[in-house]
C-alpha cells in the first residue's frame, strides 16, 4: 500500500511539473515574438533615419555647389 501511494504521488508530481513547464514555454514564446517585433521596428526606424540623414547630407552638398 505504501509503495502504491508513493508511486501515485510521484506520477501526480511529475504531471503537475510538466504542465507547469509547458505553460511557461507558451508565455516565453509570446514574449520572444514581442521582442522580435520591437527589434524589427527599431531596425526599420534606424534605416529610415539613415536614409533621411543621407538625403540631408546630399542636400547640403548641393547647396554648397
Amino acid at each position: 500500500m505504501k509503495k502504491l501511494l508513493t508511486l501515485l504521488f510521484a506520477v501526480a508530481l511529475s504531471l503537475s511539473l510538466s504542465s507547469f513547464a509547458f505553460g511557461q514555454d507558451k508565455m516565453d514564446d509570446k514574449k520572444m515574438d514581442k521582442k522580435e517585433d520591437k527589434m524589427a521596428k527599431k531596425e526599420k526606424k534606424h534605416k529610415k533615419e539613415k536614409k533621411d540623414d543621407m538625403k540631408k547630407d546630399e542636400m547640403k552638398k548641393e547647396d554648397k555647389k
